[in-house]
């Protein structure tokens, strides 16, 4: 994984062991099918971003998720590990993510599921959550 600089001037240490946590987190809490863990790794007013969804607002991705977890994403797993983490600004970091969603049943990603993320960290309240989560297919068809 390959980081910009270690802080971002005026902001806290972007340490990169702390913004790995977050994916980390993001892994157990759709494990459980846990949607107000989920959307707790959110600000109030944060984004998700997936193909062919837009959610606006920690409620929102709430009962996005819930619906979700009892629908399309029951009995899946979620997988990813970053690529990349670049400081933006006081408090504020790009992190880049490669994973997917492992469907029910599955013991690993299928290649058709694997996806690209991209995360805006701010730090707030002493942690780091996500201001913008947004997703897309790693590979397409030629």
């Amino acid at each position: 994984m390959s980081t910009g600089t270690a802080t971002a001037s005026n902001g806290p240490a972007v340490d990169p062991a702390e913004i790995a946590a977050l994916p980390k987190r993001m892994i157990e809490t759709w494990a459980a099918h846990d949607a107000d863990g989920f959307a707790d790794l959110f600000v109030e007013d944060g984004t998700l971003i997936l193909p062919g969804r837009f959610q606006q607002g920690r409620e929102a991705i709430r009962a996005f998720m819930a619906a979700a977890f009892q629908g399309p994403y029951q009995g899946s797993r979620v997988t990813g590990q970053p690529i990349e983490i670049k400081p933006l600004g006081p408090g504020s970091v790009a992190l880049i993510t490669e994973g997917g969603v492992i469907p029910a049943g599955a013991d690993e990603l299928p290649a058709s599921a694997a996806i690209r993320a991209s995360w805006i960290l701010v730090h707030r309240d002493g942690r780091w959550r996500l201001a913008v989560y947004q997703n897309c297919p790693r590979d397409l068809p030629a």
